[in-house]
């Protein structure tokens, strides 16, 4: 049977249930519930300069395939940069705004962008989303944070593609069994030095508390989000995303969520730190603190997520993006992949030789945050 492709313009005009039969419980950014929550409470829009207009593929009114798109008026919110790209292409004349992005919005988190279902060629599905970007009439197309397998799948079948990396820092479980087991795995100054931080708050009288699924509710929400608005407000702007965002992945994802709070002695909750669990992977996202405490956000970021992966079964924390600071509490060094289509010949060419130096310098960061780590060298 052939394959139509159309083009969506709301998360709410697919139907939810055959888009999580491709997306799985995996990866909870790409499930239906979050990338319709961004939409419904207004943080994704035309408004908000990004316009939804998500590929879909279909055997009848079958949904077979799927990828998130947005038209983007500005390059906010992604964390792959290409401001420079854009300044140079307009004053040489062009216009590189809207642009096509395939990403999660506000989510610099590596996972599936591309949904396949099983009984599909996946190379037949690529080759048609190609073509239809290709054929959009815009200056670019940029799929940011994709899978290692999935990058090197869009390579083959679209040579034009140019390949960025970049750099984060991800905790994985090495057998450690518990915390002091992945204490043990360090030097014997970091370990006294993780130690040391995690004393520090409680010798502040704090008390930390993880709460996961239903055991959160909204009053616990509604503390948070006056967290996590107070710490965007201390540089100067407001978070990306309201209340509501928040209270419609409570109401629709509960079981996704993990929030840790740290309490006063009185047991009222001054910070707080939300992050959402795939099935293999927590993901630390969003964080907000009423007191300056020292070592409160290694606590609550970085070691409240490393107990509750060992606690939990998880393999891998990835708390987010930048911060050299996580190599010293034993984060590792990763790369991270996005790809970049480029209209115009010359300006692809120009793009290609920065990236080509760009790369040097990243794999060589690499290889020095790989040398800093704490852990005991093997003799």
């Amino acid at each position: 049977m052939s394959l139509d492709i159309r083009d969506i313009g709301a998360m709410a005009d697919i139907d939810a249930q055959q888009w999580n039969a491709l997306a799985g419980s995996d990866y909870p950014f790409i499930r239906h519930e979050f990338l319709n929550a961004l939409e419904v409470t207004g943080a994704v829009c035309s408004r908000t300069g990004w316009t939804p207009h998500h590929l879909t593929l279909w055997q009848d009114d079958r949904l077979v395939g799927a990828m998130p798109r947005y038209l983007k008026d500005h390059s906010w919110g992604e964390y792959v940069f290409d401001w420079q790209w854009a300044d140079a292409w307009e004053r040489a004349g062009g216009q590189y705004y809207p642009k096509q992005l395939s990403a999660i919005p506000f989510t610099p988190a590596t996972g599936p962008r591309l949904l396949v279902s099983s009984d599909i060629d996946a190379d037949d599905a690529l080759s048609m989303m190609a073509e239809h970007l290709e054929s959009a009439g815009l200056v670019s197309w940029h799929l940011l944070f994709p899978e290692a397998g999935l990058a090197e799948q869009w390579r083959r079948r679209w040579p034009d593609l140019l390949e960025r990396s970049g750099m984060q820092y991800h905790w994985f479980d090495r057998d450690y069994g518990d915390f002091e087991g992945f204490l043990a795995a360090m030097t014997s100054k970091r370990r006294k030095e993780v130690r040391r931080e995690r004393r520090r708050v409680a010798e502040q009288g704090l008390v930390m508390r993880r709460l996961t699924g239903r055991e959160i509710d909204r009053t616990a929400i509604e503390h948070f989000y006056r967290c996590y608005q107070i710490t965007y407000l201390e540089h100067g702007q407001r978070g990306y995303l309201d209340i509501d965002f928040f209270y419609q992945l409570l109401k629709d994802m509960p079981d996704a969520l993990v929030l840790i709070q740290a309490l006063e002695e009185t047991s009222r909750p001054v910070a707080a730190a939300l992050c959402l669990r795939g099935s293999t992977t927590l993901y630390g996202r969003y964080w907000g603190s009423e007191v300056d405490a020292s070592c409160l956000h290694f606590e609550a970021c970085y070691y409240q997520g490393i107990e509750h992966c060992l606690a939990s079964g998880l393999s891998r924390f990835d708390p987010g993006t930048q911060g050299e600071h996580k190599i010293a509490r034993g984060f590792e060094p990763i790369a991270t992949r996005s790809l970049h289509w480029l209209a115009h010949d010359r300006f692809r060419d120009a793009v290609a030789e920065f990236l080509g130096r760009e790369e040097t310098v990243m794999q060589q960061m690499r290889l020095e945050a790989a040398a800093m780590l704490p852990f005991r060298r093997e003799a």
